[in-house]
């Protein structure tokens, strides 16, 4: 029987909503989509636009994968969620492909008309372990 184990990691940013920071499932671990916010700083946002806000959820996301036993760089797929696409969409992929310089992971990008906390992006990924 495939082992499942969720995850709640008290380095990891604040939730702003009913769900585990990640599920290891197997040799996977899915993490769940994460705010621009600083761990331990609530649900406020970091200021600055979409490059601030791309660079802290990918670092909210490297602190989960790490809490959970993962490297990052392991990351086989991700969604990025935008919701200012057609302004933030360029910005958002320099940042990305600095962050994942060592290969990039398969990705789709979408535009959506809102996320939690008046966030700009929200990223969740597919890791193997």
């Amino acid at each position: 029987m495939l082992e499942i184990v969720r995850h709640l990691l008290p380095e990891a940013p604040d939730r702003v909503a009913p769900f585990s920071h990640a599920v290891r499932a197997g040799d996977f671990l899915f993490v769940t989509g994460q705010m621009p916010t600083l761990p331990g700083g609530g649900k406020v946002l970091v200021e600055g636009g979409i490059e601030p806000q791309t660079r802290q959820v990918l670092e909210n996301l490297r602190t989960i994968v790490a809490g959970c036993g993962g490297d990052i760089a392991r990351t086989v797929f991700a969604r990025v969620y935008l919701t200012q696409f057609d302004r933030d969409y360029a910005a958002m992929n320099a940042v990305w492909e600095a962050f994942f310089a060592g290969g990039l992971p398969a990705r789709t990008c979408v535009g959506v008309t809102g996320l939690a906390v008046g966030a700009l992006v929200e990223v969740d990924l597919v890791v193997a372990l």
